[in-house]
Order: structure tokens, then sequence, then C-alpha cells
């Protein structure tokens, strides 16, 4: 977990502040831009008419929509998404250590006693990887593709195509191939519990994070505050065209893009699992989690392994 933040976190360090303030691919301002040019052209339009024309009641309509209440709306949206973005992103580092955790005990402490017994030892650190790449195509509401295929057999790829839910299964076999090495006294039943103790904090992740995904912010609390931006950036330009003139449309647009860009980082983070360029890099995760599966069997056999090696 500490490893993936890192990276996380230096990938972020390599742009200078500039370059991170004109990052306009990773900012919001593609999704908010239309609302801010109609809010603009809106606002050229009332200061280009005379301004005998607009009624005085017209200019107090921002009143109608305090800027203050608006404020602590948008606080409350943002802070409830990034609490969501927050705990899936916590949910996956908990997924990401305790995976390495299996896989190394799965490595180093269960025995070798016959060359079959590491095919099997080698088969649970892929289905580990494969647990990952499955949580995450579940929490995408993807079906299964080839990033599984090279993980496990044919046969259990095939039926991994049949189930509801890829994740749990894959924790099923992986189960039943630990019961396999225990019943042939490779491990002990202390470290098996140990073991499934691990797996079970696993599962129990992919469910935290299945929650935050079936339960979305109320759909009336999203249209009444999407509703009160509106009349709010519509209403400026009544109050501001007196003492602005011409320059109402400049000011309008900035102030809309305030406010509509708080309201779309809550949007976009609200949801943490897509493909989003905001959201958890899962894909760099199950990478990163499938590398150091790897590079575990790439290590050689613990001392009494290679003991029975020599004695065979």
């Amino acid at each position: 977990m500490q490893i993936i933040g890192a990276s996380m976190i230096s990938t972020g360090l390599k742009k200078s502040w500039f370059g991170t303030a004109l990052d306009f691919q990773k900012s919001v301002i593609p999704n908010i831009l239309p609302r801010v040019i109609i809010c603009g052209i809106f606002a050229l339009i009332i200061s280009l008419l005379p301004q005998e024309h607009i009624p005085n009641y017209w200019r107090k309509l921002d009143i109608v929509v305090p800027s203050v209440v608006l404020g602590l709306v948008l606080v409350f949206r943002t802070n409830t998404a990034y609490e969501r973005f927050w705990e899936g992103r916590k949910y996956w580092g908990t997924i990401a250590t305790t995976i390495l955790n299996i896989g190394r005990q799965v490595w180093v402490l269960i025995e070798e006693k016959e060359p079959k017994d590491r095919d099997l030892k080698k088969s649970i650190l892929q289905l580990l990887a494969a647990f990952a790449v499955a949580a995450k195509l579940h929490l995408r509401q993807e079906s299964i593709n080839s990033e599984l295929e090279p993980l496990m057999s044919n046969e259990r790829y095939e039926n991994l195509k049949n189930v509801n839910n890829s994740a749990l299964q894959i924790a099923y076999w992986m189960g039943d191939d630990l019961q396999k090495l225990f019943l042939k006294n490779c491990l002990e039943i202390s470290q098996l519990n140990a073991i499934n103790f691990l797996m079970n904090t696993m599962i129990e992740s992919v469910i935290g994070c299945n929650r935050i995904l079936t339960t979305p912010l109320p759909l009336a609390y999203g249209i009444h505050l999407k509703q009160l931006l509106l009349i709010y950036c519509l209403a400026l330009p009544f109050k501001m065209v007196t003492d602005f003139g011409w320059l109402t449309a400049p000011c309008v647009m900035l102030i809309s893009y305030t406010l509509f860009g708080i309201e779309e980082i809550g949007i976009e983070i609200e949801d943490p699992f897509g493909k989003d360029r905001n959201d958890i890099p899962l894909d760099d995760i199950c990478n990163l989690i499938q590398r150091d599966m790897n590079d575990l069997m790439a290590l050689e056999p613990s001392a009494s392994n290679l003991e029975y090696a020599d004695v065979k």
C-alpha cells in the first residue's frame, strides 16, 4: 500500500506548479465549459440591454439564493464525494496489502513435499492477482475479459464467465487449493487460519467498495444543487451590470466557472472506481500486484524445500 501511494504521489510531483495549473486535460474545464459559456452569453445580453429597461427588483434577484447558503451546500457536496473517494482508496490499499501478505505467507511458509506443491503455490499467487483484477471489473460493471485468462487455467477461466461474482469465486478456488495443501500436511492449521483471516479481510474490503458503488448521493440532492447553481448564476448579471458594465460577462463566467467546477469535482470523484482522469488508478494497482506476485514466484525455495530437493 505504501509503495502504491508513493508511486502516485511521485507522479503528481513531477510537474511544476504552473504545469499542474495549466493541465486542462485532467481538470474539469472540458466538462463545465458549455455551462460557463451559456452563463457568459446570458450576462452579455443583459449588459447590452439599456439599463432603464431593467426593473430595479431584477437587480435584487441574487438575494433569492444567498451566496453563503450556496457555499455551504457546495462544501457539503464536495466533502461527501471526497469521503467516498478516500474510503474507496483505503479499501483498495487494504486489498493490495492483504494480497501481498497472503502471497508472502503462501510462498514462504507452505512446504513443498513434492513438485506439484510448487505448482499449486504458483496457482494461488496467480489467483491473488486475478482476485484484484476481478474486483476491478466487478466495480466497473465490466464482464470477464482477457486480463484474467493468463492468471488461471482455461477450465477455471471458462467457468468464471458464468458466475455472478467473479472475485468471490476466485476466493473460493484459493481456499480450495489451500485446503489441498493442508490435507497434504504442507502447512499447519494455525497457518491456514491466519491465511483465511487475511482472505476474509480482502473480501470484506471488496464488499465495502461495492457498498460505496451502490449507495450514490440521493438524486433529489443533486437536482436541488443544480437548480440553485443555475438560479444564482443567471441572477448575477442583473446585480453586477450597473457596476461592471461590459465586464459583466467575463466576471459572471469567472464566478460560474468556480461554482460549476466545485460541483463537477464532486461528481467526478463520487464514483472512484471508474476510468475517469481523477478516479483511483485501479489498472496501475492491479498491474503492481501482479508484478509483485511474479517477483515472489521468482524467489528460490526455502531451506527446507532445498533439503527436500537434495534428497530427491
